[in-house]
């Protein structure tokens, strides 16, 4: 199979991530919870990871990154921290269900941000019109995960800073192939899922917290620390990490952070966009089939949308399918972005690429799209 759907999940990944994990389930037991040779392993690869998450995305304190199981849950900490029923919140016209479905829960006053595709400049001047005195959130989505648009975070974050917004980025898209420097940003709240760019697995999330940061809980519970207390602990990450820790999935955690650490995150996203602008080119020669593609990709990451003219979307990515290509069709759980894009009624096919992709697979999806266009159109 040619996987192409790493936007959901990096299936191919390091060695050492399995390897880590199949070791962590018979060493490691969880942390805080014994002064017993396995727990303080546990406890030693948990900080570890930590340190290697705040080292990779510029963080100063290890005890503010947070394991969660992931993005949704990370985001769903963040957004129902700082958002409470009816505060205006600014949105960017691209963001996930992830988003959308706890903000419309609490009741706030969401206003997207609207800008089309690709186009940097009016994205920053929409949230500059959008972010007027009286709004309590901004929530800012790194890079679509529909169409791999990046968006132009480092100035949106400037905006949000000089107005006193409090905000929170979605970098489910980003890390591992983008710059995310959190010291840089000023975020309230930075949130990613451990199975996608990090090459981690599934049940893996971060939330990267600000300083100083006393976040609501989400849920309470033991936390291996201050046990005679009513309450969740005050400090992180203890007071956002009630139960027992997936240490099988923070040690392959681990490894894939570490595997970004060392092939650094500016060489996998140039892998991606040669691919990228070499599909784009490909699919464009296509009779009928219509690509979502920023020209050079100097504003795409390594996730490109496509539609065949007169099919279905899923009724094309089942053929891929059969073809022994794996990509994904449908909304893409953010509805918003089909919105924005115009893509509402059909949805689309979705590319997405990792740093084990190679250009023979974009040769093999050109050709079965080709087939596929040209057996519908007989």
């Amino acid at each position: 199979m040619i996987y192409l759907d790493n936007a959901a999940t990096t299936l191919h990944k390091p060695q050492s991530v399995g390897h880590a994990m199949r070791s962590a389930l018979y060493e490691l037991a969880s942390p805080g919870r014994g002064s017993h040779s396995a727990a303080m392993r546990g406890a030693e690869v948990a900080f570890k990871t930590r340190e290697a998450i705040a080292r990779l995305f510029h963080h100063k304190e290890p005890e503010g990154i947070v394991f969660c199981m992931n993005a949704t849950h990370a985001l769903n900490i963040a957004v129902k921290d700082l958002a409470k029923a009816g505060d205006r919140t600014v949105i960017s016209g691209y963001e996930h269900n992830s988003v959308l479905r706890p903000l419309n829960v609490l009741g706030a006053s969401v206003e997207k941000a609207s800008s089309e595709l690709f186009n940097p400049a009016q994205a920053v001047l929409a949230f500059e019109r959008a972010l007027t005195p009286g709004t309590r959130l901004a929530v800012i989505n790194h890079v679509s995960n529909v169409f791999g648009y990046i968006l132009p975070v480092f100035e949106i974050a400037e905006i949000c800073k000089f107005r006193g917004i409090p905000f929170i980025i979605d970098a489910s898209q980003s890390a591992g192939c983008l710059d995310i420097d959190f010291d840089a940003l000023g975020a309230d709240y930075i949130a990613m899922p451990g199975h996608k760019g990090l090459y981690g697995p599934q049940g893996t999330g971060i939330l990267l917290c600000g300083y100083n940061k006393k976040p609501d809980t989400l849920m309470e519970g033991g936390s291996g620390s201050d046990s005679r207390l009513p309450t969740m602990p005050a400090y992180l990450p203890d007071r956002l990490e009630a139960g027992t820790h997936n240490m099988p999935g923070i040690a392959g955690l681990y490894e894939g952070v570490n595997f970004i650490l060392q092939k650094k995150p500016g060489n996998i996203l140039r892998h991606q966009k040669k691919l990228l602008v070499a599909l784009a080119a490909k699919l464009r020669a296509i009779d009928g089939v219509q690509v979502f593609a920023s020209g050079s990709a100097e504003y795409q990451s390594g996730v490109l949308s496509f539609n065949i003219e007169g099919m279905n979307s899923e009724s094309a990515a089942a053929k891929l399918s059969e073809m022994g290509i794996a990509v994904r069709a449908g909304y893409h759980c953010s509805p918003l972005a089909h919105e924005t894009a115009g893509t509402l009624s059909s949805g689309t096919v979705r590319v997405s690429f990792s740093l084990f992709n190679t250009i023979n697979d974009v040769a093999c999806l050109a050709s079965a799209v080709r087939e596929v266009a040209q057996k519908r159109e007989n």
